[in-house]
């Protein structure tokens, strides 16, 4: 089975290539979908973020009360550390499974936004990075979300840089053009892949 990690920048159109393959029919495990999912009632990692930020952070119906953790982690840089610690490995480990138990499609793409800093590249066969620039990325997420560029600045920042994703890089989809384009790519893209099963 080739395994294919999936990553690029906020706003780079990341989501959109993931769902192009997974039309093809081709198995796309979702880090973010992981992420929520390992925070459910019930999980060991929410009781685990109840105990280390207190019950202040879970609502009265027992989900995680993500603005309040939220608000927690940007004004201490210790407690988002402590978050990262409870929820990181868990979310590798089902990721990491998640690709391995995918045997019906002749690949599997793990679509994770933060592939290049979790480390996660060895893991994958190739590394495919949808790219576009800085200014687009901005543009796309306010035109998305109602978000501030200071806001979509800061979490750029805490991503890798554009350079530091195209070092890691074996394919690369540009997405500075037109969706037509980005099409043709994912197409291109899936008919590679193909033909290195």
């Amino acid at each position: 089975m080739l395994k294919v990690g999936l990553t690029g920048g906020i706003g780079s159109g990341k989501s959109t290539v993931a769902k192009g393959l997974q039309a093809k029919g081709i198995t796309v495990v979702d880090a973010d979908q992981i992420a929520r999912d390992v925070v459910q009632p019930g999980e060991s990692a929410l009781s685990e973020i109840a105990k280390v930020f207190g019950p202040e952070v879970i609502q009265a119906d027992g989900q995680l009360d993500r603005s309040a953790l939220k608000k927690r982690i940007f004004s201490d840089p210790s407690a988002k550390t402590q978050l990262e610690a409870i929820l990181h490995p868990r979310i590798r480990q089902r990721i990491l499974e998640q690709v391995n138990n995918a045997t019906e499609t002749p690949y599997v793409v793990a679509d994770i936004p933060l592939l290049v800093e979790s480390n996660y590249p060895e893991h994958f066969d190739r590394v495919v990075v949808v790219d576009c620039t800085e200014a687009q990325q901005v543009e796309r997420v306010k035109a998305r979300d109602e978000m501030s560029d200071e806001q979509i600045q800061r979490i750029m920042d805490s991503q890798a840089t554009r350079q530091q994703r195209l070092a890691a890089a074996t394919d690369i989809i540009d997405n500075t053009g037109d969706l037509d384009s980005l099409k043709k790519q994912i197409e291109k893209l899936h008919e590679t892949l193909l033909s290195l099963v």
